[in-house]
């Protein structure tokens, strides 16, 4: 009796190690995809692998989800490798991921229903993006201000915002290599952002300029990066690193580059 109650599963057939281990990997590799850290990704995945009574040991590469998942009642072993996908991103899509992990542990949710829940969080088209260059632009506008910028530098601002993020989703939705597109957006917004300094309309175009790319600054692989070195993942935490800080030099490439064509300095 004892055993039949730890070696129930959600489903009410029991579902193949082969098939909870491509779940898994997959789902892996699009959590990561969308920002998160490896503890958390590795926390996500063996709650849903107990869930279903499975144990799963995970290695986290760089570009690739290794997992392997152990069936408890017949010893199975299975692994698989998925590669994780260039989504760029997504807080919305890391939050329904991870929300998705403690229903299928506290609601007993079948593996039917959790595939399913799955592929529609994966496919969510998330926030318009329209909407996005308009909250990031207003954003980036704000960030002019915290760093005591005018009312005319923070329109400047928001306007170089406009166009450097909407040539970025321009970019990529052209598969356009993510290096490049930095260097690109970053020399189109410190162009628009040396304007205020160009034409002298407020009193603070250096702040204006200075705070133009301030949207383009990966805080994010950075964050990551230290908070995988913390939990011991090396290989993960250099690889962001080295990603955030090449985005950080093709950014300060183009910023440079605009500042020469406009003939402008902060300094």
């Amino acid at each position: 009796m004892m055993a039949t109650l730890i070696l129930q599963t959600c489903d009410e057939e029991r579902v193949g190690a082969r098939d909870i281990c491509k779940f898994l990997a997959d789902y892996g590799a699009q959590l990561m995809a969308s920002g998160a850290t490896c503890i958390r990704l590795d926390k996500n995945v063996r709650r849903i692998a107990a869930a279903y009574g499975m144990d799963a040991e995970m290695t986290v590469m760089p570009r690739h989800i290794h997992l392997t998942v152990t069936d408890k009642i017949s010893g199975e072993v299975v692994t698989s490798i998925s590669k994780v996908p260039d989504t760029g991103i997504s807080f919305a899509q890391n939050t329904e991921l991870s929300r998705l992990s403690w229903e299928i542990a506290d609601h007993k949710m079948s593996y039917a229903e959790a595939r399913k829940r799955y592929e529609s969080i994966s496919a969510g088209g998330g926030m318009s993006a329209w909407l996005l260059l308009l909250l990031v632009s207003l954003a980036n506008a704000s960030f002019c201000r915290l760093f005591g910028g005018d009312l005319y530098a923070m329109i400047v601002v928001g306007v170089a915002t406009l166009a450097g993020y909407y040539m970025k989703m321009l970019l990529l939705s052209h598969k356009m290599d993510i290096r490049v597109v930095f260097m690109a957006c970053a020399f189109v917004s410190s162009v628009v952002g040396a304007t205020d300094m160009l034409f002298s309309i407020g009193t603070t175009p250096d702040v204006a300029l200075g705070t133009s790319v301030l949207y383009l600054v990966p805080g994010i692989p950075f964050l990551n990066s230290f908070s995988d070195m913390l939990y011991r993942h090396y290989l993960c935490a250099f690889a962001r690193f080295a990603d955030a800080l090449i985005l950080t030099c093709s950014l300060s490439v183009g910023l440079c580059a605009g500042m020469w064509l406009m003939k402008a300095s902060m300094f």
